[in-house]
C-alpha cells in the first residue's frame, strides 16, 4: 500500500474563544469583541419600510464577516428589499424578486456602530449596509443611498449635521392584544389631551426612565423626552451629530422603544396618523452644515452679519427644500397613512413654505445663536426611514446650494399666512409617486436604481390599499348603499 503524506491542518487559532492573536490594524469593536467571552453578536440592516432586518451571529461567524474588504460580510437574502413590511413580496420590481430567485446579496458591518443592547443583557451590536460583489455600494440600500449624498456633500467641502424628532403613540397593547381585537381601537396607555406634563410621565414612569437611561447606555443619547397632545403620546429628540450617525440613532430609537415597551406591556406605534380626530405623528429632522474639514465645528448657516443671522449658503440650502420638496414626496410621507395627517388645522404643514420660528411652516428657520442656527423641516411624519428622510433633505438642500438658489418668496407669518399662492402638498402616496418618479433631481441624487425600485415599492403600497375594504367603507355603505 502506497504511503500517504498526511494532509497538513491549519487552525486558524485567531477564530477561537478566548484566542490572544489579534491581526494587525484591528478594529477597535473587533479586538473587544475577540478578547470577550461573548458568544453571540446581533447584527441588523435597514429594508425599504426603515424596518430593521436583522439576526443573531456565532461569534466565529461575526469575526469574519468583521474581516475588511474582499473577505469579509455575510450573506443576507435579498428579499428585504422584495417584500413590504408584512412580508408579502413585491411583483412590480426588478432589483430583487421571484425572477431572480432571491439569493443573497453582500451584507457588510460597518463596525462603527459597535454597542452593547442593554435591554437584551449586554449581546454587542452592529449595524450594516449591502455592498455588490465588486464593493460598490447595493443601489437600494437606504443607507447607502444616504451615504451617497453624503460623498456628494463631502466634495462639496460640507458635512451635514441633523437632529430627529419623533411624536409617538403608546398603547396598552401586545401583538397578541392587538390580534385579537383585529385592529380595532388600541387603548393608549394615558387618557385626555395633556403635554408637556409630569404628572402623565409618572403614570408610565418605569418605562420613561427606560427610555432615557437605556437609549443612552445604546449610544443614542436623548436630549428631551416629554408627553405631547393626545392621549398616550411622547416626544422625544435625539442628540445633534453628523448625519449618518443620527440616522442610525433614529431607526436604533424606533426599534429599541418597542423592545423596551414589551417588558412594560406597551407597545408603541409611529404611525402617522391612527386617528382622525387626533394629532399626526411627526419626524421632524433639525440640520446644519460645517465645513467638513478635520475637527471642523464652525457652523456655516450662522451670518452674525445678516438681519436674519442666516448665512447665503443656508438660504441656498432652504431654498433647494423649498422648490424640491415635492419631487422627495414619498420619502417623506412613504405610506398610504401618511397622507391622512397632511389635513388642515393640525400641526403637521401642508405646504412648502418657511418662516422664521414659525412651527406652522414646512420648514421653521431657527437662527439663534453661531452654534444653534439651523433648519427645522417639519413635515416628515414618524413613520419616515430615517435613512431616506435624511437623504431627501439634505439632497435637496445641496441642490439649492449647487444651483445657488434664492428664496423667492418671504417668510410666513401666524398660520400660513403669506402662503396663498403656494400648492398644496400632494393628498395621496400615488400622487406623491409619480413626482419623484419624473423628478430629474431626485434621479440625479439618488440614481435611477434607487428612484424606479423605492417609486415601484410605493407603486405596490398603493395598490394594496386600494385592494382593500376597509372600516370606513364598511360603515358608510353596508347598511344603507
Amino acid at each position: 500500500m502506497a504511503t500517504r503524506t498526511p494532509r497538513k491542518i491549519t487552525v486558524n487559532t485567531a477564530n477561537m474563544a478566548g484566542a490572544a492573536a489579534k491581526p494587525a490594524a484591528e478594529h477597535p469593536a473587533v479586538a473587544a469583541i475577540r478578547q470577550s467571552t461573548a458568544g453571540k453578536v446581533k447584527v441588523a440592516c435597514s429594508d425599504i419600510d426603515g424596518i430593521l432586518r436583522g439576526k443573531y451571529l456565532h461569534r466565529d461567524k461575526f469575526l469574519g464577516a468583521a474581516e475588511p474588504y474582499p473577505d469579509g460580510g455575510f450573506g443576507f437574502c435579498d428579499v428585504v428589499f422584495g417584500w413590504d413590511s408584512q412580508d408579502h413580496c413585491y411583483d412590480n420590481t426588478q432589483v430583487t424578486g421571484w425572477q431572480h430567485g432571491f439569493p443573497d446579496a453582500l451584507a457588510r458591518l460597518d463596525l462603527d456602530t459597535a454597542r452593547h443592547v442593554p435591554w437584551d443583557s449586554g449581546v454587542p451590536f452592529f449595524l450594516g449596509d449591502f455592498v455588490n460583489a465588486d464593493g460598490s455600494p447595493f443601489a437600494v440600500c437606504p443607507r447607502q443611498t444616504l451615504k451617497r449624498v453624503l460623498k456628494r456633500a463631502e466634495k462639496l467641502g460640507l458635512k451635514p449635521m441633523a437632529g430627529m424628532e419623533f411624536e409617538w403613540f403608546n398603547f396598552a397593547e401586545t401583538p397578541q392584544t392587538w390580534a385579537a381585537k383585529q385592529g380595532v381601537a388600541p387603548s393608549t396607555i394615558t387618557p385626555g389631551m395633556f403635554g408637556y406634563s409630569l404628572l402623565r410621565m409618572a403614570d408610565q414612569r418605569e418605562f420613561f426612565n427606560a427610555l432615557m437611561d437605556e437609549m443612552a447606555a445604546f449610544r443614542v443619547p436623548i436630549e428631551g423626552l416629554h408627553t405631547e397632545t393626545g392621549p398616550g403620546v411622547y416626544e422625544v429628540a435625539i442628540a445633534f451629530c453628523e448625519a449618518l450617525e443620527q440616522a442610525d440613532r433614529a431607526i436604533l430609537f424606533k426599534t429599541g422603544a418597542r423592545e423596551i415597551g414589551k417588558r412594560y406591556g406597551i407597545m408603541p406605534s409611529f404611525m402617522a396618523k391612527w386617528n382622525a380626530s387626533l394629532p399626526g405623528c411627526s419626524g421632524h429632522i433639525h440640520q446644519s452644515l460645517t465645513d467638513g474639514s478635520a475637527g471642523g465645528k464652525k457652523n456655516l448657516f450662522f451670518d452674525a452679519n445678516s438681519p436674519r443671522h442666516m448665512s447665503p449658503l443656508f438660504e441656498s440650502y432652504l431654498a433647494g427644500q423649498v422648490a424640491c420638496l415635492m419631487e422627495f414626496a414619498p420619502m417623506f410621507w412613504p405610506t398610504i397613512n401618511s397622507y391622512k395627517r397632511l389635513v388642515d388645522g393640525f400641526w403637521a404643514p401642508v405646504k412648502p413654505t418657511w418662516g422664521m420660528d414659525n412651527r406652522t411652516a414646512s420648514f421653521r428657520v431657527i437662527a439663534g445663536s453661531p452654534k444653534a442656527t439651523r433648519l427645522e423641516t417639519r413635515c416628515p411624519g414618524a413613520d419616515v426611514n430615517p435613512y431616506l428622510a435624511m437623504a431627501a433633505v439634505i439632497a435637496a438642500g445641496l441642490h439649492g446650494v449647487e444651483k445657488g438658489l434664492k428664496l423667492s418668496t418671504p417668510p410666513i407669518t401666524g398660520t400660513n399666512q403669506g402662503a396663498d399662492d403656494v400648492p398644496r402638498a400632494p393628498r395621496s402616496l400615488m400622487l406623491g409617486t409619480q413626482v419623484f418618479k419624473q423628478s430629474e433631481i431626485a434621479r440625479d441624487w439618488l440614481g435611477d436604481t434607487f428612484v424606479d425600485h423605492f417609486a415601484a415599492t410605493r407603486e405596490w403600497e398603493h395598490r394594496q390599499w386600494q385592494d382593500a375594504v376597509t372600516d370606513w367603507e364598511l360603515k358608510r355603505y353596508f347598511e344603507i348603499i
